[in-house]
């Protein structure tokens, strides 16, 4: 009787050769008249980061280090968003802010206590997204001061489709994107990005 299967040829480990980092699916470079969903995590495809609203922050903090992420999904126990928690939220003042409120030790706080509650939260919608540019996503994200924007797509029961970073877009343009100070115009981002250039 003979075998369908064949041992394959191993060799030793090159000197030169790199680990591969997962992308997310994501293409390396992009420039600001592709289309948006070149950028967008499309969490259909990308499992979504997330924590419940009971856990420490040092807990969500480490989570985040540990997945590669700077946002984290708050869910409640049977998986419905109901917050989001961002680095920001966790290494600013607000922490130390909301224990002084409380007068409560800074590592006591809970995720619940810091994040963005749901109905506070803003999303782009999908099918305009489609219609969009990288550009149109770095102005949407600069005007509003954000890091991260959500994507819902309008479907019989509406979910969150895909995440816009802007630290991930600015890799992908191989330039580093501040959220502080707004862009006024597309003219005066395209400025920002050919001085990196």
């Amino acid at each position: 009787m003979m075998t369908r299967f064949r041992s394959l040829q191993r060799h030793p480990l090159g000197a030169d050769t790199q680990l591969c980092y997962f992308d997310n699916g994501l293409p390396r470079h992009v420039r600001l008249e592709e289309e948006a969903v070149k950028v967008m995590t499309d969490l259909r495809r990308v499992p979504a980061v997330s924590v419940h609203p009971e856990i420490s922050i040092d807990t969500a903090m480490q989570r985040m280090v540990h997945t590669g992420v700077r946002m984290l999904f708050v869910v409640d126990t049977v998986g419905n968003l109901v917050g989001l928690l961002t680095a920001r939220d966790l290494m600013g003042t607000k922490p130390l802010q909301v224990a002084t409120e409380r007068q409560v030790p800074r590592d006591s706080l809970q995720v619940g206590e810091l994040m963005l509650p749901r109905d506070q939260i803003e999303v782009l919608d999908y099918a305009e997204v489609l219609r969009s540019k990288v550009g149109d996503i770095v102005l949407t994200l600069k005007e509003a001061g954000r890091q991260h924007a959500l994507v819902e797509e309008k479907k019989q029961q509406p979910e969150i489709c895909g995440v816009f970073s802007l630290s991930q877009i600015g890799r992908q343009l191989g330039i580093s994107i501040d959220t502080s100070g707004a862009v006024q115009s597309f003219a005066e981002l395209e400025q920002i990005l050919a001085d990196h250039g």
